[in-house]
């Protein structure tokens, strides 16, 4: 499989860099009319010299394949090779920062538990990568076959950027394998940290290669660089750069986490409930539960990330936000903010059951239900739509948007509060559950307490009446409000883990955590909250492309293909779960590649198969103990 993956990558490299294909003049666009010496840039109203293509000559030819849809084919493909490119980004991140937990714990166990998990891990990544590249070449095959013209525009237009994105894609393949193949060489005690550096290496390529990508997404929806007919100007600082590259990075770099950590999460989940050894399914609660918090802590953030990404594309077209956010794909945005309750819903139930685990946790669940009937009434703020599902009669008769009581539905500094506190609560669970197999003895511990309930009470309280002052100032003004709100929730949060973390420094443990001992319910909760994910990260990647309507590239390259329209919600949502049911099905393949002839550490050690150096002499020394 790595040997086809090798071979794939290769083609792919040539492809991106045949000047014939993509790079140099092709048939698809007419030859360059004169022109001027000097443009100016749409977007940076900076001057440079045109050396690109213009937009305008281009001739806009699609093949029409017998039985093929040219966009529905184009859809799948390019999803299933996004969702796998974050995937196998997302999984060195998670080797590194759980080889880094590993050297830095003092516990034999603990060390084995990390490092195993995290060779199980790069052990995914690397056969994930041969999948991914074989994604990419049909992806690249399908653009210049069925997409001539705007393949042979965006090539031309970001073909000086081609070969550094080729580089930096054998690079991160190249890093990979080798931090996968030099675990064994590298595993003694002093060479542990610079195997680690490789694995830093491959995560900062691999961010290099996200944000290479993301350029072209973003140029396509807010174009810069180029001037009104769409001519590469020379700065191809500006040409990535886009008014929305900035938003994108950090979304997407989110986005891949959660997903890959969803991914690992779920193949957790799916050994705890078929395996018949209690050790077993000891080790994978644990993986479950290492990778929901990896998920969490990439959650969190995320709504903020998703603001100042809308804000960016209002900022650049407030009719692109409007058609996004209150038009034609408004009600898409009513699906996602189900699918992201469901997430916090599901991520707390889950907190919830995992007090199963731990001794002493009963005591708590009185307050969980609290948190649950909290959490249910800011999902309803959260989804409820600005407008309700009439027909246009229906709405023009009662004045819609107008309407004294309609009209207050969905306003975003509700929706705002709403998710913000939901935020605080999804912490608040998260302290709980911390604290059920302690017993605190640091003498400030009932200061801390007070602080705690200080910051927490105070906070969702200003969250909550800057929702609703949002309903007494204008539109223009309450948009404003969501700074405040997402500055109290970071530092509830925060200030919330800093203040339980100092009062567990020197706590009394009740009895060890029982790994394992969770109920069937709670892990069955994490697969739907893997699904989630995936849906979600599908549904937000057609509303970024939809809100182009009729552009291939945003006011310079239209699309007059006969697939140019904007389908219908239940064809869209019909096509992201197809998407997430394919990539579902292609990821437990490979999980089940990955595992052929294969043993995670605890089996290795307990068969007196040869493991990695560092596994076999902490297996030594607790031989000799």
């Amino acid at each position: 499989m790595i040997f086809i993956g090798r071979v794939i990558l290769i083609w792919l490299v040539v492809a991106l860099t045949w000047n014939g294909a993509v790079g140099g003049v092709s048939p698809a666009y007419a030859e360059t009319p004169s022109s001027p010496v000097i443009s100016e840039d749409i977007y940076y109203q900076t001057e440079g010299t045109p050396s690109g293509p213009s937009a305008r000559s281009v001739k806009s030819t699609y093949p029409d394949v017998k039985f093929i849809d040219n966009r529905v084919l184009v859809w799948v493909v390019m999803q299933q090779h996004t969702y796998f490119g974050g995937f196998v980004l997302a999984l060195p991140f998670f080797a590194v920062l759980l080889e880094f937990l590993g050297l830095t714990r003092r516990d034999p166990d603990s060390i084995r538990r990390y490092d195993g998990l995290a060779h199980d891990i790069i052990r995914v990544a690397v056969v994930s990568l041969s999948f991914t590249a074989f994604l990419g070449a049909v992806v690249l095959g399908i653009f210049i076959n069925l997409y001539p013209g705007f393949m042979s525009y965006m090539g031309s237009t970001f073909k000086s950027l081609m070969p550094m994105y080729a580089g930096v894609f054998v690079s991160v393949s190249f890093l990979l394998v080798l931090y996968y193949y030099s675990w064994d060489y590298l595993s003694s005690p002093g060479k542990k940290w610079i195997h680690m550096a490789i694995g830093v290496l491959v995560n900062v390529m691999g961010a290099v290669l996200l944000f290479s990508a993301n350029a072209w997404a973003s140029f396509m929806m807010a174009p810069a660089g180029v001037d009104a007919d769409g001519r590469f100007l020379g700065n191809i600082w500006n040409l990535m750069h886009s008014p929305l590259w900035n938003p994108l990075n950090t979304h997407r770099f989110l986005a891949d986490i959660m997903s890959g950590g969803a991914v690992v999460v779920a193949y957790a989940a799916y050994r705890y409930l078929t395996t018949r050894s209690e050790k077993e399914r000891a080790y994978y609660d644990w993986v479950g539960y290492v990778f929901i918090l990896v998920v969490v802590c990439a959650l969190l953030p995320m709504p903020i990330a998703g603001y100042w990404l809308m804000k960016a594309v209002f900022q650049f077209r407030s009719q692109m936000g409007v058609t996004m956010m209150g038009g034609l794909l408004s009600w898409m945005f009513v699906i996602q903010a189900i699918t992201i309750g469901v997430l916090f819903l599901g991520i707390n139930y889950y907190i919830w059951q995992s007090l199963g685990r731990v001794k002493g946790g009963e005591r708590f669940h009185s307050y969980f239900r609290v948190i649950t009937f909290a959490m249910l009434a800011c999902f309803i703020v959260w989804f409820t739509p600005h407008t309700i599902a009439t027909t246009p009669t229906e709405m023009k008769a009662m004045g819609a948007a107008q309407h004294p009581v309609i009209g207050q539905f969905g306003v975003m500094s509700a929706k705002n509060g709403a998710i913000n506190l939901m935020i605080c609560l999804t912490a608040l669970s998260y302290l709980l559950y911390r604290r059920a197999n302690y017993v605190i003895v640091t003498p400030w511990a009932r200061r801390g307490d007070i602080a705690l309930v200080a910051l927490f009470t105070l906070g969702m309280m200003n969250i909550l009446w800057l929702a609703i002052y949002g309903f007494y100032i204008p539109a223009n003004v309450r948009v404003g409000l969501s700074m405040p709100q997402g500055v109290t929730t970071a530092t509830v949060v925060l200030g919330g883990l800093a203040i339980n973390y100092l009062m567990l420094r020197h706590a009394k443990a009740v009895g060890p955590i029982a790994w394992g001992k969770i109920s069937v319910r709670g892990m069955v909760v994490l697969f739907g909250v893997a699904a989630a994910f995936t849906w979600v990260m599908g549904l937000m990647g057609y509303i970024r492309s939809a809100g182009r309507l009729g552009w291939h590239v945003n006011e310079l390259l239209q699309d007059v293909s006969p697939w140019s329209f904007t389908p219908a919600i239940s064809f869209a949502a019909k096509m992201v779960t197809v998407n997430m049911v394919l990539y579902w099905t292609s990821v437990f393949f490979m999980f089940w590649l990955s595992r052929r002839d294969y043993q995670t550490a605890e089996e290795r050690i307990e068969t007196r198969v040869p493991a990695t150096p560092l596994v076999q002499s902490l297996s030594r020394e607790e031989t000799s103990v």
